[in-house]
């Protein structure tokens, strides 16, 4: 009885050590040195680029992302600040892209006079910049890199 308790004992003692060496390993990446029982600090905030270069796509149908800081941007039901600049009557003034055309399609494929509801909210897939590194290393390679390397002397 007492051995199956010492075994018992023992094996108890083992998982809690491999668990809490887990522990420290999982809780060392995004999260910071905080245990995943407790919710660390909130890491600082990054400044967010701004510029009026355009961002390389990776690949087909990326949507663009936002090269400029969107703090304190309205978008709502009865108001969206992207369209002060974006919509098409005001690119001539505002010399920024103007909304995708197919932003002005309906789900049947009918154009618009106006954005279309369902594309209105641009946040949805449109994301602004940080000026930060990777919090986790990546081997990510684009479509055209990839396709250029399947290509018999490497070009298309």
């Amino acid at each position: 009885m007492i051995r199956k308790l010492a075994i018992v004992l023992l094996t108890v003692g083992i998982a809690g050590g491999i668990g809490t060496l887990a522990a420290q390993t999982l809780s060392s990446g995004l999260r910071g040195p905080a245990p995943l029982n407790e919710e660390g600090p909130a890491p600082p905030m990054t400044p967010m680029r701004n510029s009026a270069e355009k961002e390389v796509r990776n690949y087909p149908e990326q949507p663009p992302v936002i090269p400029h800081s969107i703090d304190g941007y309205q978008i709502d039901l009865r108001s969206n600040k992207c369209l002060s600049c974006h919509a098409r009557a005001r690119t001539g003034e505002s010399q920024a892209p103007m909304v995708s055309i197919t932003h002005f399609m309906d789900r049947d494929g009918q154009f618009l006079a106006s954005v279309s509801p369902r594309r209105y909210f641009c946040t949805e897939c449109h994301v602004p910049q940080s000026v930060t590194d990777p919090p986790v290393s990546n081997d990510f390679v684009d479509v055209d890199t990839l396709l250029d390397r399947a290509t018999p002397g490497g070009k298309r």
